[in-house]
């Protein structure tokens, strides 16, 4: 509920924006109030939703967010929201969701088996896609036929519902020892980097991943602009491509939930940088006439978009130890969302000189460039190609090790044997006793 509120909320505003300025500027500012606040808190948020119960703080920065969306909502009803204001207010927006987002994605991998998560990702991404699906044809339809003042109400309502509900769920939290809980934010922040080194292979999908974000990111803000200046369209249409991009992410999610993909995930984003280029460059390229086939494109485009979603994020939950997940998706997040703001504030130049539909074309060529790149980057495409390589974790104690064929390994007191087939743990006894439990190595893989 609160998704689909928070969805309604958003591409109201923006559709409201959209039609009483017609200014790609207004548009940047306005995208740059939303993102801004998130990237630059991003990494500090990250440390406090680690050392917080991350239950309580999906609650506290969702009631947040329906605070700001109802004091928005009254300035609509006084007839007072001026520009300023509502950058300001979705800009307090932003400072939530840079609490919530983490705190929801780092909470996943203590509730799911690892061998699940790429599915229940996609469950996720099918979730957001009917919101994404929903949320702007409710919002295009509750701007002309009711006041800006009812579409803020529905988000304090989907608020309530949410943490409501939430409040009944048991979310475990990682162990964490004293000694490491509160060392000082800026040591904590450089920590998640670190469990990002220690995988190698896995700096560079991020920083490939930054920079294709760093040229999507304008011409996500343009699509209003496209349908509206280069194919002469109005507020259904607005609306329409936004359905039709939520139609194929929800496709793509489903699939990721539905089938175990045997596909490494590694291949799967990779790809999708691909079919995310090649869309956008056709669209730059498609004459005025071809709205339909606009439409029919974004489908692929909103395929792609949960083909990369899903694999990356069960990466992260996958190689980050639990107690950094917050710190990590934070950081990534921030690392994707500032060199992006470079992109943002120069839409309004980019839609003025360049075009529109020249800005869609030369971003896709770049995407696609940089999708071909990430095929030959070694270490990302052996990310996955741990051959014999087992992990090993401890529920119990959030431990995760990995070990090799044939080896033994003493971790945290405990006596790890590892077969061809199976691998017995051994733990050592109060009296010095030892005991056994076996487990398939298809537990751990």
């Amino acid at each position: 509920f609160s998704i689909l509120s928070s969805a309604i909320v958003g591409y109201s505003v923006m559709f409201w924006l959209s039609i009483e300025t017609k200014s790609a500027e207004v548009l940047s500012y306005a995208v740059l109030a939303t993102l801004l606040p998130q990237a630059l808190l991003g990494p500090i948020a990250g440390v406090y939703v680690d050392r917080w119960k991350r239950k309580l703080t999906m609650i506290a920065a969702d009631s947040f967010v329906a605070l700001c969306s109802l004091i928005l909502g009254g300035l609509f009803y006084f007839d007072q929201a001026e520009l300023g204001l509502i950058y300001l207010l979705m800009a307090l927006r932003s400072i939530g969701n840079a609490f919530h987002s983490p705190a929801m994605q780092a909470a996943i991998p203590m509730l799911a088996p690892e061998s699940e998560l790429m599915r229940i990702a996609g469950v996720n991404q099918a979730l957001q896609s009917v919101s994404s699906i929903a949320g702007p044809a409710l919002g295009a339809l509750l701007i002309t036929s009711l006041n800006m003042t009812v579409v803020m109400l529905l988000d304090v309502a989907g608020a309530i519902i949410a943490c409501t509900a939430l409040a009944f769920v048991a979310i475990p939290d990682p162990v964490r020892t004293e000694e490491k809980r509160k060392p000082g934010i800026w040591h904590e922040m450089v920590e998640g980097w670190k469990e990002v080194q220690k995988h190698r292979g896995l700096p560079w999908l991020m920083i490939i991943s930054v920079a294709v974000t760093f040229f999507l990111m304008p011409v996500a803000v343009l699509f209003p602009l496209m349908t509206v200046t280069h194919f002469g369209g109005d507020t259904f249409q607005m609306s329409l491509v936004e359905i039709v991009w939520g139609t194929g992410t929800l496709l793509g999610g489903l699939i990721l939930g539905v089938w175990k993909i045997k596909i490494r995930r590694v291949g799967l984003i990779n790809s999708s940088y691909l079919a995310l280029g090649s869309y956008i460059l056709i669209s730059g390229l498609l004459p005025s006439d071809a709205f339909v086939l606009f439409v029919c494109l974004t489908i692929i485009g909103g395929l792609a978009g949960s083909f990369y979603n899903g694999p990356f994020t069960s990466v992260l939950q996958t190689f980050i130890d639990h107690t950094a997940l917050g710190r990590v998706f934070s950081l990534f997040g921030s690392l994707s969302l500032l060199p992006s703001m470079i992109g943002i504030l120069l839409t309004g130049y980019i839609a003025d000189t360049i075009g529109v539909s020249n800005a869609f074309w030369i971003s896709g060529c770049i995407i696609l460039s940089l999708g071909v790149i990430s095929f030959f980057i070694p270490s990302v495409m052996k990310l996955e190609k741990r051959s014999g390589e087992i992990r090993y974790f401890s529920a119990k104690n959030d431990l995760r090790h990995s070990v090799q064929f044939g080896k033994s390994g003493i971790f945290a007191g405990k006596v790890l044997v590892v077969w061809s087939s199976s691998v017995i743990v051994k733990r050592k006894g109060a009296s010095g006793g030892r005991k056994s439990e076996g487990f398939a190595v298809e537990d751990f893989i």
